[in-house]
């Protein structure tokens, strides 16, 4: 170790706590270091031989001595040493023969060893590393100091996985308030291996990370070849205080598992366990008719129609985001007056209360997401029901309920070009128009415009204070709300809603006002299917592009089919078809990982969902079991 202990440190230098960094209780809130109670040393020295050589600068020479329960076990002895500290830990568990016996395996232990010593080797490239086993010729590890952490991971993993590896950096918008900054390697398309290695440090401590080695798989998923796996070292700085590192035992998490981990007995097994095992009492429980027992759960992705269609690759669409949505649920929950002190506020959340129907509620609490049936509608099976939901109305729902409960507590998002607002309105004027190209209203749509971008003006301190949209003095839009995350609106819609905001809120009564704003913003997130035909299915035809073909010479010629010898065939608008497929696929992996695990958490249906086709019932399991009998 660079590092060296003074003589004078060394009688208190293995006892509890002497090497803790903490000084005062507000130390724990901006740890730094990988350790900091300073209880290593003296739990070693419990369960081993520790032996401390050190040499201070500008000393003849060192001293040693051993430890043992964390007292020196003799007089430091004067001997000839290495500039530092060097600590030799031996004969560990020697005092422990049932402990001992667990370290049988002396093979499966030096591989841990060796891969731990790999990741901290390419991460403190200003130290040196170096891990023989004993009796071996080489080291297994060894690096020398460098400033080329490439050089480094050379070193440890090899030329083969240096050459394919490609540098990457990310930060906050604005470096002189950066509170994130990422900078790491990863490897390139040409990389395969059968295991992913990813070694992840946040504020220099190594730690794993489940959530972010799933999604990082799955983005690779769409360019390795089948069964190749990455290799990935990733370096993250954030703010001491936005960091937990006594979540896990052995800090090697910052964040706790996720709630919704796959169960690995099949729902048939639970239930059969449940119903036919004796219970702790004694006394055995009724045994469930076929017809009542329900197959899949909330949790269970067993089951769901996603598990019968094609495989697509996923792009960039993170395959769990369950985590996000708890988070989301225990912010709310810590801060349960989420609304400011308006008596309007607190009346229309009220009502959201006191319309809640109790039988949809329970549906949407305790569904499982079977799959998308179409544009609009969702598979949800509850119990022993099949029901139909239609998204776009549950969506549309939650978001207003969202935008009440969050009244004056939304994060932002930025747009990254603001949107003058005279533009955005003249804009959906034109597409209410049934001939768009008709330009005979144009005089008064740029007065409606006009009207409508000097009222947003006057209103922008209510809708940033409130809802933070922000509009700037120019009339330009800058920022919208966060009503649910993970999600972001249409911005093809946003038109739409700027125009809905000028035309249809209620400016002058205070309740109205904010109702009327809470439902446009609601609308606007609303999840609409996108306004790009879905290519699958019927929608193909809007993606193709009719060529002429002459018989004659085979040229290409786009003109209208005059009935002569010459043939049409379609050509598919590719670029656009693409554009529409990633639409579409956002929306959907949207409504699964997003929208139906926040119903499940906020949404209070109110009753006029039971009547208004919002959920209509498909098949009733008892009632299929009733016609099969007679059949």
């Amino acid at each position: 170790m660079a590092f060296a202990y003074a003589y004078e440190d060394l009688p208190i230098l293995c006892e509890r706590h002497t090497t803790s960094k903490l000084s005062t209780f507000e130390d724990l809130q901006s740890i730094k270091s990988m350790g900091f109670r300073g209880e290593a040393l003296a739990s070693m020295t419990y369960v081993a031989h520790v032996t401390v050589t050190t040499i201070t600068k500008g000393q003849l020479h060192g001293y040693r001595v051993s430890y043992k329960d964390s007292v020196m076990e003799h007089e430091p002895k004067a001997c000839a040493a290495v500039k530092g500290t060097q600590i030799m830990v031996e004969n560990l568990f020697y005092n422990m023969v049932a402990r001992r016996k667990t370290l049988q395996n002396s093979a499966d232990d030096y591989s841990k060893i060796v891969d731990l010593l790999s990741r901290f080797a390419i991460h403190h490239i200003g130290l040196s590393f170096s891990c023989r086993k004993h009796g071996a010729a080489r080291a297994d590890v060894h690096t020398v100091a460098t400033s080329s952490r490439l050089d480094a991971i050379k070193s440890v993993y090899g030329v083969s996985v240096a050459h394919n590896l490609l540098k990457v950096e990310a930060q906050d918008d604005d470096p002189s308030s950066s509170i994130f900054e990422m900078n790491g390697f990863i490897s390139n398309s040409s990389y395969s291996a059968k295991k992913t290695t990813m070694v992840l440090f946040i504020n220099d401590r190594l730690v794993e990370c489940t959530a972010l080695k799933r999604a990082t798989e799955v983005v690779y998923a769409a360019t390795l070849p089948k069964a190749s796996k990455p290799f990935i070292y990733m370096s993250i700085t954030l703010p001491p205080e936005h960091v937990d590192v006594n979540v896990h035992p052995t800090k090697r998490e910052t964040v706790e598992p996720s709630a919704s981990c796959p169960i690995i007995a099949s729902p048939m097994v639970a239930n059969k366990d449940r119903h036919h095992n004796p219970s702790s009492s004694g006394q055995k429980s009724q045994k469930v008719p076929v017809q009542k027992m329900v197959r899949t759960d909330s949790l269970d992705p067993a089951g769901r129609l996603h598990a019968y269609l094609p495989a697509k690759p996923l792009t960039n669409l993170e395959n769990s985001n369950s985590l996000t949505v708890v988070r989301s649920s225990i912010r709310q929950r810590r801060n349960p007056k989420e609304t400011a002190d308006l008596s309007s506020i607190q009346e229309l959340l009220e009502e959201i209360d006191s319309k809640c129907h109790s039988g949809l509620l329970d549906i949407v609490r305790h569904c499982t997401y079977v799959g998308m049936a179409d544009d609009v509608y969702a598979l949800l099976q509850h119990n022993t029901n099949l029901y139909l939901a239609n998204v776009v109305n549950l969506s549309k729902e939650l978001m207003y309920q969202q935008v009440l409960r969050r009244f004056a507590h939304f994060n932002g998002i930025k747009l990254s070009d603001p949107a003058p607002l005279s533009e955005l309105i003249t804009l959906a004027l034109k597409e209410e128009d049934l001939d768009p190209e008709c330009s005979e209203n144009d005089d008064l749509k740029k007065k409606i415009a006009e009207l409508n971008t000097n009222l947003l003006k006057q209103k922008a301190e209510l809708l940033d204070e409130y809802f933070c949209v922000h509009v700037d003095e120019d009339g330009n839009l800058c920022w919208l709300p966060v009503i649910l995350d993970q999600h972001t609106p249409d911005m093809d819609r946003l038109p739409e809603f700027v125009l809905c905001l000028g035309n249809d809120v209620d400016w002058e009564d205070e309740k109205n006002c904010l109702q009327g704003i809470s439902a446009a913003l609601g609308n606007f997130y609303a999840m609409h299917p996108p306004l790009l035909p879905n290519p699958s299915g019927d929608g193909l035809q809007f993606y193709q592009k009719s060529k002429h073909l002459s018989a004659s010479d085979g040229g290409i010629d786009f003109s209208v089919d005059k009935g002569d010898d010459s043939k049409m065939e379609d050509e598919i608008d590719h670029e656009l078809m693409s554009e529409a497929q990633v639409a579409w696929s956002q929306r959907e992996w949207s409504i699964q990982h997003v929208l139906f695990p926040s119903l499940r958490l906020f949404l209070k249906p109110p009753v006029s969902m039971a009547a208004n086709g919002t959920f209509v019932q498909v098949a009733s399991l008892e009632k299929l079991y009733k016609i099969f009998e007679r059949c």
